[in-house]
């Protein structure tokens, strides 16, 4: 906080954000090419380059980094002169509103982290959430938006490059794409609300188990019953062929037609999914019994590794998943009607990992817009990768692993997590129509 404090006042921000985008370049985060300019793209860039730069450090829960990363969002917040939500235990912050005060956006909780075989890790750290009031009769309920803000660190264990040791992750696309994203939708909304009011939330310790989503799920700051919906925005900055995949569509039995409705020319190429459950924020408040929409543009080599730079993001595609999302938001908080909460039977996923079970590694990379797959589509494989040495493609759908029938991809992360670094186990893929059989050497992770 001391380093953001050091740049910012209330009226200096612009100033501030390019000082330290310079200071990121110089840093050696590679600048952003200018090829695409509008206003919200060099908000955009400006946004996400700050947060995936060198000063902060890969955002890890907990460290000086994702701290600063919450009091930048924080400030932003403040210029678009948002409300923030009364803190009872914080007398500067207890009546709520605009206050001026970019502190009072900033939402500071003790995050218990899972330690196996261990007492749970403690971390203070926060969330970062603001309202903007509705301006009709239906101001009252709300529409949360939201995204995690927090990245890896330099955390091996969970990376996808664990080879190259403890570097930073600068987390651009995952999730810096998603904060700035929510950062816009605010501005947006700020400039004009819509029927009900919206609530924007950045969590933190996403990449540690949702501890900031669930955090403020089980501590609203406005009753549940109010609440018409939470939109999710993680991994959406790398746009490719117009493919947006959208989850949490059967959440209600209204939420088809308001994703379909939304999706006007130039038109994106939506892959719905049905389930509102997966390894992502929206899951937290789907286990509360809300209506939830995940949006995602799939992942990538770069996926958790420390090449997710800026410079890499798709931002005139940012600026149309901000567009789509934006008819979404104000479809839901502009309907008359609430919406018909509904339980997803089939099972889903939205942006699984590679989690280490006994530590085994793979280097799959899933295909998490193919959900009607029987089996788990892969998108690539990593370049070196037990999975390349092993002979698998993009393309391939894995049926069967180690001898365990694959349906989905929860199949196959509780398969690859019953085995050890070295264990050399039979993959059974579809590939164009017919089933080959590879034999692989699982390779250790971190």
């Amino acid at each position: 906080m001391s380093v953001m404090r050091a740049f910012f006042s209330s009226r200096g921000v612009a100033v501030g954000v390019a000082v330290l985008v310079l200071t990121a370049c110089s840093a050696g985060l590679r600048p952003t090419p200018a090829v695409f300019r509008t206003p919200a793209v060099d908000q955009l860039r400006t946004d996400v380059t700050y947060l995936a730069s060198a000063p902060l450090d890969g955002r890890g829960t907990g460290t000086p980094g994702n701290d600063s990363a919450a009091v930048y969002l924080a400030r932003r917040y403040n210029a678009i002169r948002l409300s923030s939500f009364a803190q009872a235990d914080r007398p500067g912050c207890a009546k709520g509103g605009v206050t001026g005060k970019a502190d009072c956006f900033i939402l500071p909780f003790t995050a218990s982290v899972p330690v196996r075989n261990g007492s749970p890790r403690l971390l203070k750290t926060q969330n970062v959430a603001a309202v903007i009031p509705g301006n009709g009769s239906l101001a009252g309920e709300y529409v949360i938006v939201g995204a995690h803000f927090d990245h890896l660190g330099r955390d091996s264990a969970n990376a996808r490059d664990p080879e190259k040791g403890h570097v930073m992750h600068p987390g651009a696309d995952d999730n810096g794409s998603g904060t700035v994203t929510v950062l816009e939708l605010a501005r947006r909304f700020a400039q004009r609300p819509a029927q009900r009011s919206v609530i924007v939330v950045n969590f933190t310790g996403e990449e540690l188990g949702l501890l900031g989503s669930e955090q403020f799920a089980n501590h609203l700051p406005v009753p549940k019953e109010k609440v018409q919906a939470m939109v999710n925005l993680d991994m959406v900055g790398r746009l490719k062929n117009d493919k947006l995949i959208v989850y949490g569509v059967l959440t209600a039995t209204e939420m088809k037609g308001i994703v379909d409705s939304a999706n006007v020319a130039p038109k994106l190429m939506l892959s719905a999914v049905g389930d509102g459950e997966g390894p992502s924020d929206h899951a937290a408040f789907y286990r509360k019994d809300l209506p939830v929409l995940h949006l995602f543009t799939d992942l990538h080599d770069d996926y958790h590794t420390a090449n997710d730079f800026a410079d890499r993001l798709n931002f005139p595609g940012l600026v149309r998943v901000a567009d789509y999302t934006e008819r979404v938001v104000r479809a839901l908080a502009d309907r008359p009607t609430r919406l018909t909460f509904q339980r997803v039977q089939t099972a889903g996923a939205n942006r699984p990992s590679e989690r280490p079970g006994g530590g085994a590694y793979l280097g799959s990379v899933p295909d998490m817009g193919a959900a009607d797959v029987k089996g788990m589509q892969l998108a690539g494989v990593r370049p070196g990768s037990p999975a390349e040495q092993g002979g698998l493609k993009a393309g391939d759908i894995v049926i069967r692993f180690g001898g365990k029938t694959i349906t989905n991809i929860y199949d196959y992360t509780d398969a690859l997590g019953a085995h050890k670094p070295g264990d050399v186990v039979e993959i059974v893929v579809q590939r164009a129509g017919a089933e080959v059989t590879l034999k692989v050497t699982l390779g250790k992770r971190g």
